[in-house]
């Protein structure tokens, strides 16, 4: 009996796997542990310190130095501090970072090589992560940081060999109808990046509404339209635009690097030949009478495409760019594929890249027909505009799963199509007969319209994220909580994990807060509820120069400009006088409290990169709150030359503003498609950094906290 319960025993630590997002095949050798608290050094194997991954998507791949060098860093950030160094093997309580020269051994859901792949092999006296790739040693990196956040910096003394199932994994942003600023993109690659997510495909180019609804161009002219990547080639001047909101070479070229650092390929999109307003508004005479397409009879079309692709198309780093083809008129489907081919020809010969599309027209056998080359990819989007399988797997053309059944249209899915944020639900089981999503569902109800999952024509999924409704509809941040909870876990499907959905919420509870290198929450360290609290007087230290902070956080505010505390009151005199404090922005689920005396309208009573309090703006004295220079207000005023007391709340994805006993939602009016509109809350984050500028009046008892 006791020999039977020692040979059970090993056979569980045989069978186990590590837990993480993606979960890890490990076989456990012991039930000891190595204390990674121990660990002082990152070791590089020197012989392979330069050597680069030239399999992935990306053209600028790290060395297994840099993705050393960022590893480093994030073990720093949970409080493990190391030393880089060069070797020819591992040393004692060192962490050894290598490649190994079995690439046999890492493969995907197909069978087929992968670079991405890497062993773990933890024993009591170090760790070695041997990758097939640098890349796939990086991966390696991310499973070190996860158990370590999981299991108190101790890792299982075992071995593992890991490899993604699927090449490309991650998402797509609309950044087309929105703008987003390159350091919020920057920061989305290091959350995708954490859950071994290894693409960010970024729509840049697009327009809201139905422009052809409008009947006629100059009323069409009058929508947003954008196209967000700038070129010094003056064969393309005045065609990137709002000139304020788009990236520049250099803007564009740093974000990608950033990305790549920690595995993440930008993969550009430009859109055409529909969804082309802002072409159209630039060179009206090659649009259709739907003025959002191309007119591809137009002599000057083709010419027109290419040179902006010529202009830009040095500065895009990924191997594949997309071109986008979405939603053209179906009368004219030949022209359509020759313009595609020709489009795909073009880029491969002045970059060497390859070409995507969305699936929009299938290949024909009927006479004549025209069908796009089958060196393009297709990124299948909804089974009724294709079927993935039948209409270009079985004949032949490569896909990238983005089935609709993750999309998501901020902040209003028109028929409640789409849901509010990724479904985890989904995620779990997401497949017809209920078990677990994986990329090669195209379709979640009807099986036999998908591949097999060892397919070696599906390269993987990315889940989408539009903005349908244009600029004004959210902010930055509320694009990161539409897949903030549900991303890790459909990232664990993308790469083949197992992942139950019994063990993911407590997974993520203590995995992301400690995503390296963001604050997409925009948390704010605190001892207590109360992060922040100025009382001016009552009780509280003073100088001249400084206002102490009451919470315990020492976050103590600095008077600029002339402001000065007198009476227990911050005086302020509607110029640059206000209080400057280290805080900038406090995200989600927040109050933010003060009393406040205006002597006149106007003026900003707090401020911070992300959002401003306007008490009034000029012309209206109503109370807004600003996003991204966008105003959204609420139907109260402050009266004049008396104390008010004024509260805003940030719960979940709404905001409110209340003035005494008053209290109102600040709210947005989206329009549908040109046909209805639609009301729609804001999340808005707490801006406190900057207090009172331009405002004249008095303000006290200001205090921040993340209770609501």
């Amino acid at each position: 009996m006791r020999f039977l319960v020692v040979i059970t025993s090993l056979a569980a630590l045989a069978r186990a796997q590590l837990l993480g997002i993606p979960t890890v095949p490990f076989d456990i050798s012991s039930d000891q542990t190595f204390d990674l608290s121990k660990v002082h050094a990152v070791v590089v194997d020197i012989a392979h310190s330069s050597t680069r991954n030239e399999d992935g998507l990306t053209l600028i791949p790290p060395t297994l130095w840099g993705f050393a060098e960022t590893f480093r860093n994030d073990l720093a950030g949970i409080g493990i501090n190391t030393v880089l160094l060069p070797g020819s093997n591992a040393i004692r309580d060192s962490i050894y970072l290598t490649l190994d020269h079995d690439k046999a051994q890492f493969l995907n859901a197909a069978g087929n090589k992968t670079s991405e792949g890497y062993r773990l092999t933890v024993t009591s006296t170090g760790v070695t992560v041997s990758g097939a790739s640098p890349l796939g040693a990086w991966w390696g990196t991310r499973t070190i940081l996860q158990q370590a956040l999981i299991n108190d910096k101790k890792l299982k003394l075992g071995t593992g060999i890991d490899s993604p199932g699927w090449s490309e994994r991650g998402m797509m942003l609309d950044v087309g109808r929105h703008y987003y600023p390159a350091e919020f993109l920057a920061e989305m690659c290091s959350y995708l990046s954490f859950f071994k997510q290894n693409v960010f495909h970024l729509h840049l180019s697009d327009h809201v509404w139905d422009p052809a609804k409008l009947g006629s161009h100059e009323l069409a002219l009058q929508l947003y339209a954008a196209f967000r990547v700038g070129s010094a080639d003056p064969e393309v001047a005045g065609l990137a635009r709002p000139v304020n909101e788009t990236y520049s070479p250099s803007e564009f070229d740093k974000l990608q690097q950033s990305c790549a650092r920690r595995g993440v390929t930008i993969l550009p999109e430009l859109e055409s030949p529909g969804h082309s307003m802002a072409t159209t508004d630039w060179r009206p005479e090659i649009a259709l009478a739907d003025f959002s397409m191309l007119n591809l009879s137009h002599p000057e079309t083709l010419p027109t495409v290419k040179s902006y692709w010529k202009a830009v198309i040095n500065n895009f780093h990924s191997k594949v760019v997309h071109i986008g083809a979405d939603e053209y008129d179906s009368n004219f489907i030949n022209e359509y594929s020759t313009f595609v081919n020709e489009m795909s020809a073009y880029i491969r010969s002045i970059s060497g890249k390859s070409t995507r599309i969305w699936g929009t027209f299938p290949p024909s056998s009927a006479p004549g027909a025209v069908n796009v080359d089958k060196d393009v990819t297709i990124q299948h989007w909804q089974i009724g505009q294709d079927n993935g399988l039948f209409d270009f797997i079985d004949k032949g053309y490569s896909i990238v799963n983005s089935d609709d059944y993750f999309y998501l249209d901020l902040k209003y899915s028109d028929g409640n199509v789409y849901p509010k944020e990724l479904d985890i639900q989904r995620v779990f089981h997401g497949a017809p007969d209920g078990s677990a999503f994986a990329p090669n569902i195209l379709d979640n109800a009807n099986a036999t319209n998908n591949p097999p999952r060892d397919s070696p024509n599906v390269l993987g999924h990315l889940a989408v994220v539009w903005n349908d409704w244009g600029p004004n509809a959210s902010t930055y941040h509320e694009a990161y909580y539409m897949v903030r909870n549900g991303l890790p876990a459909l990232a664990d499907k993308q790469w083949g994990g197992s992942l139950q959905e019994k063990d993911y919420a407590s997974l993520f509870a203590t995995l992301q807060p400690a995503v390296p290198d963001q604050n997409l929450d925009q948390r704010i360290p605190s001892k207590g509820s109360t992060i922040v609290s100025y009382s001016f007087g009552r009780g509280s230290l003073l100088s001249a120069v400084a206002v102490l902070d009451g919470s315990g956080n020492n976050y103590h505010g600095h008077l600029k400009n002339g402001a000065y505390v007198s009476g227990g009151a911050l005086q302020l005199n509607g110029r640059g006088a206000h209080l400057r404090t280290p805080l900038t922005s406090k995200g989600r689920n927040y109050t933010l409290s003060f009393s406040v005396l205006p002597k006149a309208h106007g003026g900003t009573l707090f401020s911070g990169p992300d959002s401003s309090f306007l008490n009034g703006n000029g012309t209206s004295t109503k109370l807004m709150l600003v996003s991204h220079n966008i105003a959204y207000p609420v139907n109260l005023t402050l009266p004049l030359n008396e104390w008010s007391d004024v509260t805003v709340q940030g719960i979940g994805p709404q905001t409110f503003i209340s003035v005494g006993k008053q209290r109102q939602e600040v709210t947005i009016l989206m329009g549908i498609w040109g046909g209805y509109m639609q009301e729609g809350p804001m999340a808005i984050e707490a801006p406190i950094q900057t207090i009172g500028q331009g405002f004249n009046g008095q303000m006290k008892d200001i205090k921040l906290s993340s209770e609501v």
